[in-house]
């Protein structure tokens, strides 16, 4: 797998550090009419997806609280709430997923991976497809928030 691969995510995360630090609380918990979500909840939730697909498919511990993976994995909705801690964990996971998920890559941890389908009709069959998914999925996902920010302005 192309080392390129972890470049890009990182630079992704990057980018939503900026609109997660940089935005106002009120607007990334805003869920505008017609949505379900919003800015906040879309952050968390590509953490929590990545982490799903490459730690706990090939049986290893997610580096997360199971209290994140439960509040913002597929299927949830926000409340609309977040404390300032919450989103500072949030922002401080962001980068560091990916730096410990390249190093655990590196030291060639993922092993034995459970073949997922995902709801996007591609199957993955081990970690090389689950982290080019795992970019696709997250490109999804910022471009979500970037149609919530122009709607909470």
């Amino acid at each position: 797998m192309s080392k390129n691969l972890f470049e890009i995510t990182a630079q992704n995360r990057r980018n939503l550090y900026a609109i997660l630090t940089k935005t106002p609380k009120e607007k990334l918990l805003a869920i505008p009419d017609g949505f379900n979500n919003n800015i906040f909840w879309n952050i968390a939730h590509t953490i929590v997806t990545q982490q799903i697909l490459c730690y706990k498919f090939c049986g290893l511990q997610m580096r997360v609280p199971k209290e994140m993976v439960d509040k913002f994995m597929k299927g949830t909705v926000p409340d609309g709430t977040a404390t300032d801690e919450e989103i500072m964990m949030v922002a401080d996971l962001l980068i560091s997923t990916i730096e410990w998920a390249k190093e655990d890559y590196d030291n060639q941890l993922f092993q034995n991976y459970q073949e997922y389908a995902t709801s996007a009709k591609v199957t993955l069959k081990n970690i090389d497809d689950a982290v080019a998914f795992n970019l696709f999925h997250e490109g999804l996902h910022i471009g979500a928030i970037i149609l919530l920010m122009r709607h909470v302005g």
